[in-house]
This record gives C-alpha cells, sequence and structure tokens, in this order.
C-alpha cells in the first residue's frame, strides 16, 4: 500500500511544483525523508528568507511555489515575508509540520495549538486535514486556491505521524483525481459593460489611464499598451508600484503617481476621466488628505480582485481579466492620436565630497547591466532615482515589495534567480534593507545562485527619515545605523566582494558580474542620502 507521503509527491509532480524551499525542523523530517531525486530542496538559514525567495521564484518562473517551515515558530518568523507575499499576490503553498496527532490535545512541545489561525489574515486559506487520508487532497485544493485570481499565499499544517500513514487502493485515487483536475480562470466582460466603458473613454474630454502591478502580473503588458495608444491617453503608474506595467521610455508615459491623497489628487487634476487597470483605488502612505478624484472627475477600475473593487473609496468598478478587456475596449474605440510627449524635469542632489549621489549611482549600475536584466529593488528611499536611471521598458522585468515591509529584495533575488535562470538578476538594495535577509546570501552562495547585489550605504534608514519629517516626528531615535559594514559579511557567507566608489569603475563591475555564473557578487557603494518628495 502507498503511504500519504508518496501521495502528496504526486500531487506536487503532477502540478509542477518540485522545488522545495524551506528550513527543515523535526516536525518536518518525515516529510522530506527519502527526498526523491527529481526534487530540489532550496534550504535558507531562517524562515522568512525561505518565504522571500519562494517570493521571488513565483515571481519570476510564473509557477506556484513551495515552502515548508517548522511548525508554530518558523510560521511566526515567516509571517512578515508572508504578509509581503500576500502583497504581492503571490500563488504559494506554505506548509508546516505539526505534532503527532496522538500528542496534539495536550499540546506536546512543538505542537501548535492553533495552527490555522497563526497565519491568518496574511493567508487566503489556512487548513489541517483532519484524517491522514485528506493531506494529498488538501495539498491539491491549496493549489487550486493559491492560483484562482486574486491569487496568494496559503497555508497547510501537516501533523508529522501522518505522511507513513498507509492509504486504501480508494484514497490513493481520490488524491490523484484531486491532483489531475485543472480549473480555469478567464474571466470576461459582459459586452453591455464593454461598451458603456468604451463609451464613457470616448466621450471624455480628458481621458487619463492609470495602470498597476496586475497589468504586468497577469500578462495584460501588450494588451494595454495597444489601449493606450490606441486612445491616446496619457499613462501614469499607480502610486507605490511593485511591479513595472508600462513602458517607462514610452512618450505617453507620465511617471508614478504621489501615494498620497492630496498630491496624487493634483497631479490628476484636469482629467475628467481616470481609467485603472490592475491597480488598487489607491495604495497611498504616509497620510496627506485631500479629495480622491480632482473636482469633476470619475474613475471606473477594471481589475481581476473583487475585493479590490469593493474597497475602492471612488468610481465603479469591472472585474474580469485584464488582457481581453483592454483589447475588448481597444476594439470599440476610435483612433485618438498621439499625446503629445510631455517633458519631465526632475531635480536631484549632485554627489558631495567624491561619494556618488543615489542617481550617479543608479545610472552607472544601469549602465552596466544587460538588456534583459531582471531587476529586483529594495532601496526604498531611492525608488524614484531607480526608475529614472533604468527605465524599464519590457516587461517581467521588475520586481518590489507591495508589501511595504522590508526583508524581500536580498531573499527575492535569490529566489527569482532560481525562477529565471536564463536571466542576470541584479538586486538594488539599501545597507539597511539587505540585513532583514540577510541569510540568504549564504543560499545564494551555496548553491551558486549569480546574483549581482549592489548594496547602497548610506548608514541610514533615509526613507524612515524621509517619514520623520512628513509625519512632523524628527528627533526619533534609531534611524541612524552606523557601523555597518557588509563586505565582510558577505564575505563570511562565502561571496565575492567589491567596492565601488566612482561612476566607471561600477558601470565595470556589474557588467562583469551580470556575465558571469560561477556565483554571487556583492558591490558595495558608498552614496549620499537624498530624501524623496512627494
Amino acid at each position: 500500500m502507498r503511504t500519504v507521503r508518496e501521495s502528496v509527491l504526486d500531487v506536487l509532480r503532477e502540478r509542477g511544483i518540485t522545488t522545495v524551499f524551506g528550513n527543515p525542523g523535526s516536525t518536518e523530517l518525515p516529510m522530506l525523508k527519502q527526498f526523491p531525486d527529481d526534487f530540489r530542496y532550496v534550504l535558507g538559514l531562517q524562515e522568512a528568507v525561505v518565504v522571500g525567495m519562494a517570493d521571488g521564484f513565483a515571481l519570476a518562473s510564473g509557477t506556484t511555489a513551495l515552502v515548508n517551515l517548522h511548525t508554530g515558530p518558523g510560521t511566526g518568523n515567516a509571517m512578515g515575508a508572508i504578509l509581503n507575499a500576500r502583497a504581492n499576490r503571490t500563488p504559494m503553498v506554505v506548509t508546516a509540520g505539526q505534532q503527532v496527532r496522538a500528542m496534539l490535545t495536550m499540546e506536546a512541545l512543538l505542537a501548535n495549538p492553533q495552527a490555522t489561525l497563526l497565519p491568518q489574515p496574511a493567508v487566503k486559506w489556512a487548513y489541517e486535514p483532519p484524517r491522514p487520508a485528506d493531506v494529498a487532497p488538501a495539498l491539491a485544493r491549496a493549489v487550486h486556491i493559491a492560483e484562482t485570481p486574486a491569487r496568494g499565499p496559503v497555508f497547510l499544517s501537516l501533523p508529522m505521524d501522518d505522511m507513513d500513514a498507509e492509504l486504501t487502493d480508494a484514497e490513493d485515487r481520490a488524491a490523484r483525481a484531486a491532483a489531475s483536475r485543472r480549473i480555469g480562470h478567464a474571466t470576461a466582460p459582459a459586452a453591455e459593460a464593454l461598451d458603456a466603458l468604451a463609451a464613457r473613454i470616448a466621450q471624455a474630454r480628458s481621458a487619463v489611464l492609470v495602470v498597476g502591478d496586475d497589468v504586468d502580473d497577469s500578462g495584460a503588458w501588450e494588451a494595454v499598451l495597444a489601449l493606450a495608444e490606441r486612445a491616446g491617453l496619457p499613462v501614469w503608474a499607480a502610486p507605490a508600484s511593485a511591479r513595472v506595467s508600462f513602458p517607462r521610455t514610452h512618450p505617453q508615459f507620465r511617471g508614478d503617481l504621489p501615494p498620497a491623497i492630496g498630491p496624487l489628487s493634483h497631479a490628476l487634476a484636469g482629467h475628467d476621466l481616470v481609467l485603472v487597470v490592475g491597480a488598487q483605488v489607491f495604495r497611498y502612505y504616509p497620510y496627506v488628505p485631500g479629495c480622491v478624484l480632482p473636482d469633476g472627475a470619475e474613475l471606473v477600475l477594471v481589475t481581476r480582485d473583487a475585493d479590490d473593487a469593493a474597497k475602492a473609496p471612488v468610481g465603479d468598478a469591472v472585474v474580469a481579466d485584464l488582457a481581453p478587456t483592454a483589447r475588448a475596449l481597444a476594439d470599440r474605440l476610435p483612433a485618438g492620436g498621439p499625446v503629445r510627449p510631455v517633458a519631465r524635469e526632475i531635480r536631484y542632489a549632485e554627489p558631495e565630497g567624491g561619494v556618488l549621489s543615489p542617481l550617479a549611482a543608479l545610472k552607472a549600475i544601469a549602465q552596466g547591466a544587460p538588456e534583459n536584466t531582471l531587476w529586483v529593488n529594495e532601496s526604498p528611499s531611492n525608488v524614484p532615482q531607480f526608475h529614472e536611471a533604468t527605465r524599464i521598458s519590457t516587461p517581467g522585468s521588475y520586481l518590489f515589495s507591495a508589501g511595504g515591509g522590508l526583508g524581500f529584495g536580498a531573499a527575492a533575488a535569490v529566489g527569482a534567480q532560481l525562477g529565471a535562470p536564463d536571466r542576470p538578476v541584479v538586486c538594488v538594495i539599501g545597507d539597511g534593507s539587505i540585513h532583514y535577509a540577510v541569510q540568504a546570501l549564504w543560499t545564494a552562495a551555496q548553491y551558486k545562485v549569480p546574483v549581482t547585489f549592489v548594496v547602497l550605504s548610506n548608514a541610514k534608514y533615509a526613507i524612515l527619515q524621509w517619514f520623520a519629517q512628513v509625519e512632523h516626528a524628527q528627533g526619533a531615535p534609531g534611524l541612524d545605523i552606523p557601523g555597518l559594514d557588509i563586505v565582510p559579511i558577505a564575505q563570511g557567507y562565502g561571496l565575492r566582494t567589491h567596492t565601488a566608489t566612482g561612476a566607471g569603475e561600477l558601470t565595470k563591475l556589474v557588467r562583469d558580474c551580470a556575465q558571469q555564473l560561477d556565483g554571487p557578487v556583492l558591490i558595495d557603494v558608498p552614496v549620499t542620502t537624498e530624501l524623496p518628495t512627494l
């Protein structure tokens, strides 16, 4: 007779999920023993790093990631990263071992007494199968839920003694049937809704398009680009975007909307119709009061996420897949003609005392990076300069955390390189950010993952210094982080390292490092501090 563990492996094979990101504990060993040759186990030294790597892997590969954590403590360690994965809409199955069923009632050591409550509300679904025979079907269900828009992480608590339990032939067949099911998710709006929306766009005096993360994530880039060009719409990126969803070199692109109510409304002044595609309305922080929309403006949201449609503070919404909706709208619209480009004047500080400014450093990095680079960014105070320097104009080329919590960048870069091994991955990260997931460097070195880490070092939590200004909280402690030296730390984890102080040197280092396949390299770059503006 076959065991639960064998049935679980069959489910994973059927779904093409053969990479496991994990940090094992005693309760996970029964699931991992006799680990099969056709699976790959990627070890992380801390659970938040494990989830971050799986997050980057899923986003870069377009597949569902599998995470294996250690009961309650491991799940607790991973919670911040799971929250990021939920915000990123990452399809991910998180499993955690559980104490044997015979000792759950007495809450023996390492029992997770309320296993399904611990990860909520960060996951879409949390479940502990009531019987060993239910483990494999529950895993199949978890994959389906994770992959259903709006996608996101799910959680399974798996008692350790279930894995060696034997299944009857009927139970084994039921598990195989659950694994082989396929669910289609295509959703098209009604023709009447498309006709009405097309009429609103055509009749608007000055319509504008706002694109969000799901345009890139759902594969709607080309369809939305065609819609913008057909209707002649100026295009903004939604505030605090975690993906690039429109070519930043395009003459119709206007930039990033500010992530605050009043300034965002001011940026859209003069438009009477705001068409938002694939974004929340809107992702704000900090709080700057004002009107959500300019006077006289209306808004329509097109989204795959019914929750985003429900919680929008203004406007109408159409819940449907983005690409077919954009194509259908373009077919219904008369050609609007090209939009005249608008010159953008963006001023940044010049280098001081020989130390590179963030923009100068980022321009040097962009000049050295290959054209097909997959960028991972976690330098929050320098996001505007990053986009000014890189001008990303191809889909699937940028990852940032939509959740706002640090710890995504270094780990996600390792996972992204494993998920997209044919593309160079360059991770631009702050010297404060990297220490939230510094253990990812060990995994990169041990598995020879050729990520180029570029650390912008200013010995500050610069983004918090900016928030302190905005929130009138000057004098708060803990915003400077002196004494950091990432170079010997990276060397201790097994990375080759460099320190770059000039733009030309930095460009050459990035060019050379991004082209090699021998393993990770870290480049430390001292930079000045430049705070963002709204």
